[in-house]
């Protein structure tokens, strides 16, 4: 299998991932969410949609980057894409928790989780290709900062 059959099926798989994290999402975003008190920075509700699209699209090329060392490093690999599995799945967690469960303060416990995550994902990308690793940071920033956003929401909404 060549670098970009790779490509698109992480790809398929992280788009997936971010359409059903948006079918939990979509309904408290036109119900629960506006009621929230939200802090100055909180952005508008459109840039959420293309953002996290162009975070998963840069997520699955470097998952794909990576993938396709698996011959020359292939224990590196297998490890680093665990790594990408779990912080994917958290991913999705996240918007459950916070959206489907609107629980603001689980969700809070579970993003610092998977920011933790991302970093170690991004330790290992890293290592086996610089490409895949940088291709991390915008995710690992945008996550940075959902995290403060999702504290910020909870504290004034206690």
């Amino acid at each position: 299998m060549n670098k970009i059959v790779k490509i698109i099926i992480a790809l398929v798989i992280c788009l997936s991932v971010g359409y059903s994290a948006s079918i939990v999402t979509r309904p408290s975003v036109e119900s629960w969410y506006p009621t929230l008190i939200k802090p100055f920075f909180n952005p508008p509700n459109w840039i959420f949609m293309p953002m996290w699209t162009l975070l998963y699209i840069l997520m699955a090329v470097a998952a794909g980057l990576v993938w396709d060392k698996i011959k020359e490093q292939s224990e590196e690999v297998k490890k680093a894409l665990l790594f990408f599995i779990i912080q994917l799945t958290l991913n999705a967690i996240w918007s459950y928790l916070f959206f489907g469960l609107k629980n603001p303060l689980l969700a809070l416990v579970e993003i610092a989780l998977l920011l933790l995550m991302i970093y170690e994902t991004y330790l290992k990308f890293i290592k086996i290709n610089k490409t895949a690793g940088y291709l991390l940071i915008p995710y690992m920033a945008w996550v940075s900062f959902a995290l403060i956003l999702n504290a910020s929401i909870w504290w004034l909404n206690k």
